[in-house]
């Protein structure tokens, strides 16, 4: 067997080819690595043509270099592939050497194009002044510059008076002069995009009236709040504000600090509240749950095939991790029969809102 990596390019001079020199050697032992297309080296071409043309005179036809050139290609072609039949691994081994060449060379490459400018952050203030709502996120992730801008007050003004619209009607802590205030700035102004921008309003009115699955959004949340009020049409209306709690994380990861100077405008009591919210055809007696942890919710068909029925299980402490959850024991709620279904975000137009003093 010939040892693997010794295997050493043959040099070849352009003086050294005659009419008795040019073998099947010259073409059989040649460095794959080199010859892999099928084609002829110029120098050992113009060297062949040359021997070619001393040989059959000055007045040589090209007809018959021409045909010299293709049978010499010819044998190197099957050379080839003669040389791939008996030592395949050794064609294997050029090849990832090639390849590793050429990633090393993309390295370098991107290496060197990764080196860029660094923008001020007067710059991406006012480009900041041209991106859309839903391009705030983007926009933000570009670089810690960006990021820093969408911190700012300016930046929220801005895309508030951007959009607004007197002939909305918006209510009382949504209006333009509250945008003047820095404390929970950020959150009054999207709640308001989802009364003054169309796209917003829109994905808002698509929402169905019952979920298509039962949202598991709320499981292990604590319900800060409940209350009942009756609406129109002799409904009655239940309200359950939960809140998400965390978990403890293993490690420290590293986040970008907010700027001291704008914890203000981006503090937001409800940013992991949720409202659940569930109307039913009559009043129902519903125990005292404020403070317990929801285990288990279902909504299920009613037992008059007509209206759903939604089931709540409370717990007085949150499930642990790696334990399942009992449907035995706890405070349980039970609205039957249910006429819609309504899982809200602290954002939603019909979240219930507090003064942000």
């Amino acid at each position: 067997m010939p040892k693997k990596g010794n295997r050493k390019r043959l040099k070849f001079r352009a003086g050294d080819v005659c009419s008795e020199s040019v073998t099947v050697a010259d073409f059989a032992n040649a460095d794959p690595a080199i010859v892999k297309s099928g084609r002829v080296k110029k120098a050992v071409a113009n060297a062949v043509e040359k021997e070619v043309k001393l040989l059959c005179g000055l007045e040589a036809s090209q007809g018959a270099v021409q045909e010299v050139l293709s049978s010499a290609v010819s044998v190197t072609q099957d050379a080839l592939e003669s040389s791939d039949e008996l030592d395949p691994e050794e064609d294997g081994e050029n090849e990832t050497k090639v390849a590793r060449k050429k990633k090393t060379k993309r390295r370098k490459e991107s290496s060197e194009s990764s080196d860029g400018g660094e923008y001020p952050v007067d710059i991406w203030l006012v480009l900041s002044s041209y991106i859309r709502p839903e391009d705030v996120c983007r926009f933000a992730l570009i670089c810690r510059n960006a990021w820093t801008v969408t911190c700012t007050a300016a930046f929220w003004t801005r895309l508030y008076r951007r959009h607004y619209s007197i002939d909305t009607d918006l209510p009382f802590h949504l209006q333009r002069d509250s945008s003047d205030r820095m404390r929970c700035l950020r959150a009054c102004v999207i709640r308001s995009l989802f009364h003054l921008y169309k796209p917003f309003t829109l994905r808002i009115s698509k929402i169905p009236v019952l979920p298509e699955s039962t949202p598991t959004t709320l499981l292990n949340c604590k319900c800060l709040l409940f209350w009942v009020q009756k609406v129109p049409e002799a409904m009655w209306e239940f309200n359950f504000k939960f809140l998400k709690q965390a978990h403890s994380k293993n490690g420290s990861g590293k986040s970008l600090r907010m700027p001291r100077q704008y914890e203000d405008v981006h503090t937001n009591p409800d940013s992991d509240c949720y409202l659940l919210q569930v109307t039913t055809l009559n009043f129902i007696f519903t125990p005292v749950v404020m403070g317990m942890t929801l285990n288990l919710f279902t909504i299920n068909v009613s037992t008059d095939m007509r209206h759903h029925r939604v089931r709540l299980v409370f717990q007085d402490s949150p499930l642990q991790r790696g334990r399942r959850r009992g449907e035995q024991g706890g405070m349980q709620v039970v609205l039957d029969p249910v006429h819609s279904v309504r899982l809200m975000d602290w954002w939603h137009p019909q979240y219930p809102s507090f003064s942000y003093t």
